[in-house]
């Protein structure tokens, strides 16, 4: 059965942001039919951060034969979940998932607390028929005595109730090669992100090779000042090696679904989602329906 390929709406934030149905219309347009949301307003807003009412999004989708496959929920609150996961399970979505975390340098308590949050998350997940998965970047493989933050958490989460949606640019950019992790955690992935990156960038395609100390404290300023959006390119126009990622992703046996993400681009997000889909036409082993 062939990939299932579908869009991270944080490709097209700013055209969401200045009007949300005419973007919607465009990527149903492009092809595009499966979305994951990135809401990052989620202490006040239930959806996916546009404050559009959940009935007129099920309206929309409907419409223009859209699917909601994910959620990120950004805060993600014990106390606000409950009207989220509501408003969630009316657009049709069945699993969220957290957007980026940050952990204190050497501190193996506090990935243990993160751990039990994230199980506490998965059951209120889990009493709904929902799903709750985890999405890195490169922070997690930090080491703490030897073990990478993110072998720590996945270790300590219970794996049936906290699944794994696993970034394989940021895994890259850890140092790593997302393979390696897609094998490791083959049980566990039910989603994947895929970015790329360029040939020519102004940063070494790890983090860790002289832009951030691997033993640094890493929070969200230092996450920001460090991003540059020259380390991102169309997806299938850089050098990420994606035929044989997409290959590794057929073998996983609960794996749905990879979600393009164009974190920034020189291009307009509309006509960079375009040109990420015509290149991606690329690739075997995938289905845009």
């Amino acid at each position: 059965m062939p990939l299932r390929i579908g869009l991270q709406l944080y490709s097209v934030r700013r055209a969401l942001a200045e009007s949300t149905p005419k973007t919607l219309q465009r990527i149903s347009e492009l092809g595009f039919r499966y979305l994951e949301a990135a809401n990052h307003a989620a202490d006040t807003d239930d959806g996916i951060g546009f404050g559009v009412p959940a009935d007129e999004l099920r309206t929309m989708f409907t419409d223009l034969g859209l699917q909601t496959v994910g959620a990120h929920v950004n805060p993600l609150r014990l106390d606000r979940l409950p009207a989220i996961l509501d408003y969630q399970q009316e657009i049709g979505c069945r699993q969220i998932g957290n957007d980026i975390e940050f952990f204190p340098a050497g501190d193996r308590d506090h990935v243990l607390r993160r751990a039990d949050f994230f199980n506490q998350v998965g059951q209120l997940c889990a009493d709904r028929g929902m799903r709750f998965y985890y999405h890195n970047h490169y922070q997690e493989f930090q080491s703490i005595d030897g073990d990478p933050v993110y072998q720590i958490l996945l270790e300590h989460t219970d794996p049936e109730l906290v699944f794994v949606e696993m970034d394989t640019y940021w895994v890259t950019r850890a140092g790593h090669n997302p393979i390696d992790w897609m094998k490791r955690y083959r049980e566990r992935i039910v989603l994947l992100h895929q970015k790329d990156f360029p040939a020519q960038a102004p940063q070494p395609i790890s983090m860790y090779d002289g832009v951030v100390d691997i033993d640094a404290e890493i929070d969200m300023p230092l996450f920001e000042s460090v991003e540059d959006p020259l380390c991102f390119t169309e997806i299938g126009t850089g050098v990420l090696p994606i035929q044989e990622i997409i290959d590794t992703a057929l073998t996983l046996p609960h794996l749905e679904y990879m979600l393009l993400e164009q974190d920034y681009s020189r291009h307009p997000d509309l006509e960079s989602i375009e040109r990420s889909r015509d290149a991606f036409r690329a690739y075997r082993g995938i289905s845009w329906t």
